[in-house]
């Protein structure tokens, strides 16, 4: 087996030597592990079944689902049934809040993703609001967030009691984050996971992490729409780098599914297995090239917060 050091010592022979960007490891989550499998665009039952079934196959854990076409495209029962799911997993399920920009009638989110996430107004805020109050009262304990000014109002609800203190509320990758003093910012206002940019690089993954002690996500493997970079022999160095961190597998070459429905007929599972089958590829590369870094060794260990 050919370890990282062999594959930098054979790039240093031959005159082209590989700088060494990132310190090992330092911290990780509460289970020790440096990393975790989030399997993203998860948009209902049926998908997180699928996926599920298909980690189980391939003996990958994956501890975070995360959904993109949102909380009011679930029925009550769809919703519950995924938190049951995630409950028996030991799992993290995470849902998107609210309408957005980009699906709204303003012409902005038209001509550019950098806002197609913001909330619309006030009354754009308080329907998340709605969102969360509805995921969380049917065992959602993970919603994902894309605009700032709802997550600081989600951040005083959880603080009033009004919404779980334990609630964790996730940064939305369409919500730009690209360095320190931004993660800084977002962790005051309630994050309590960060999605960072898709194309940032080794040392700016260092840098963010300096800044906060979240958890970062980022994607490995990226959609068209947020860049299409496949990230995978950079794995080890991010973990590196970026400890605690959920590696985000999206696909390449795949279609946009959001909103989704029963419409689309198997695309969503099929998309979904195809996601873990990456985290599959991901976790035997990071085992050949770095066995000290080892992930969880079962979905149960990541500690989801009680419902």
């Amino acid at each position: 087996m050919t370890s990282l050091a062999d594959l930098h010592g054979l790039m240093a022979r031959i005159g082209h030597p590989v700088v060494q960007a990132a310190a090992p490891v330092s911290s990780g989550f509460a289970d020790g592990a440096p990393y975790r499998f989030e399997i993203p665009s998860v948009e209902g039952p049926g998908v997180l079944e699928a996926v599920v079934a298909e980690a189980d196959r391939l003996g990958v854990p994956v501890t975070r689902t995360s959904q993109g076409s949102g909380v009011m495209m679930l029925t009550d029962a769809e919703i519950a049934q995924m938190a049951r799911i995630g409950a028996e997993r030991g799992m993290e399920v995470n849902l998107f809040l609210g309408p957005r920009a980009a699906w709204d009638t303003g012409g902005q989110a038209k001509l550019t993703q950098a806002v197609g996430a913001a909330a619309r107004g006030n009354a754009m805020v308080a329907a998340c609001v709605a969102d969360a109050l509805r995921a969380c009262s049917l065992g959602i304990r993970s919603l994902l967030v894309g605009d700032l000014g709802t997550l600081e109002v989600l951040r005083l609800l959880k603080e009033d009691g009004t919404l779980p203190a334990g609630l964790v509320l996730k940064t939305s990758v369409l919500m730009p984050l690209t360095n320190g003093p931004t993660a800084a910012i977002m962790e005051r206002l309630g994050a309590t996971t960060v999605n960072v940019g898709t194309d940032l690089t080794v040392p700016h993954l260092a840098e963010v992490r300096a800044a906060t002690r979240l958890p970062i996500d980022l994607y490995l493997e990226v959609p068209d729409d947020q860049g299409g970079f496949v990230r995978f022999y950079e794995a080890v160095e991010i973990v590196r780098a970026a400890a605690p961190v959920y590696l985000k597998m999206g696909l390449r070459n795949a279609p946009n599914i959001y909103p989704s429905g029963g419409h689309l007929g198997v695309v969503p599972k099929e998309l979904g297995r195809e996601r873990v089958r990456r985290a599959a590829l991901v976790q035997r590369l990071i085992e050949q090239l770095d066995p000290a870094l080892a992930g969880p060794s079962t979905a149960s260990d990541i500690g989801v917060p009680e419902i």
